[in-house]
């Protein structure tokens, strides 16, 4: 491997003597600058940054993160399909990206119907003649105690909609990812996936069960370069946060993260995006926190 010595090299090396060292490493080759006038460097690869042209689903797409992410694609040139199961979300973000010049279509979907699934993603590479971007960032808060009342249906409403949703939306899209030359999926978990809040049970489990599933979908579609990662927000203004008063939001932020405030959509929005370019076609399985330091940081 290019600029690591073998075990082989290294034993030649420390047996040379001291006073014809640095002779020998210039004749090997092994030091700075050494061997230019024999081998040329490769030249430096264009790689593609634009996703001009290339179509990109999203789920949860009318509020929070999922709205930022679309306007994000429309504004870089991507066909947007917004999905979310809130219609009058979608026809607002749809407004909101065609008086921008976007191009982009709504759909409603239930991510919790199997059937919708299937219909929404097939609908969606018909009408733009192809799917290269799939990011599976629906999600909804699922706070409940292990001896509360209820506990059964909230942990099979979240680890349906949070959770197999995901794989489903993979499985249906995958005949259409295959047919792009640059295919992503980004998997959207939370840095719930990495530590517990009291009472989320049903949330923590689902949230890590996406950081599984990225891991183990970026070793089965990796032979055929599709890559997929995962993004975990930490505290983010979005929905999920509304109900959290301004000023415990303050506190939180100053006690437990390195930067010190909540983040915004559109931050998590351009991590999001940057997994998608073409040029990201070696990073797969990666799961990244996007928390402002949140789960660096110690005290």
């Amino acid at each position: 491997m290019a600029g690591r010595q073998s075990a082989a090299e290294s034993r030649w090396l420390f047996s040379v003597p001291r006073a014809c060292g640095v002779k020998l490493l210039a004749t090997a080759g092994l030091c700075s600058g050494a061997g230019s006038r024999e081998k040329q460097m490769d030249p430096i690869r264009k790689l593609d940054r634009s996703v001009k042209g290339r179509a990109v689903l999203i789920t949860g797409a009318a509020s929070g993160m999922g709205r930022a992410t679309a306007h994000l694609f429309a504004s870089e040139g991507a066909s947007v399909a917004i999905t979310d199961i809130n219609e009058a979300g979608v026809a607002g973000v749809l407004d909101e990206i065609n008086s921008e010049g976007g191009s982009a279509r709504a759909w409603r979907l239930d991510v919790l119907d199997h059937e919708d699934i299937k219909r929404v993603v097939n609908e969606a590479a018909q009408h733009f003649g192809r799917l290269d971007i799939l990011i599976n960032n629906a999600g909804f808060a699922a706070f409940h105690p292990i001896d509360a009342k209820g506990y059964d249906e909230v942990w099979d409403r979240a680890i349906n909609g949070m959770l197999t949703a995901q794989q489903r939306l993979v499985r249906a899209a995958l005949p259409h990812l295959r047919q792009s030359d640059a295919a992503r999926i980004v998997n959207i978990a939370s840095t719930e996936g990495f530590g517990a809040t009291l009472g989320d049970s049903p949330y923590v489990v689902a949230k890590t069960g996406v950081i599984g599933l990225t891991h183990a979908l970026a070793v089965d579609l990796g032979p055929e370069g599709i890559t997929v990662n995962c993004i975990c927000p930490g505290p983010i203004r979005t929905n999920l946060t509304d109900a959290i008063p301004e000023e415990h939001k303050k506190i939180f932020a100053k006690r437990r993260t390195a930067i010190k405030r909540y983040g915004y959509p559109e931050e998590v929005a351009h991590i999001t995006f940057s997994l998608c370019l073409p040029a990201a076609s070696y990073l797969t399985g990666a799961v990244i926190p996007v928390d402002g330091g949140l789960t660096i940081r110690n005290a």
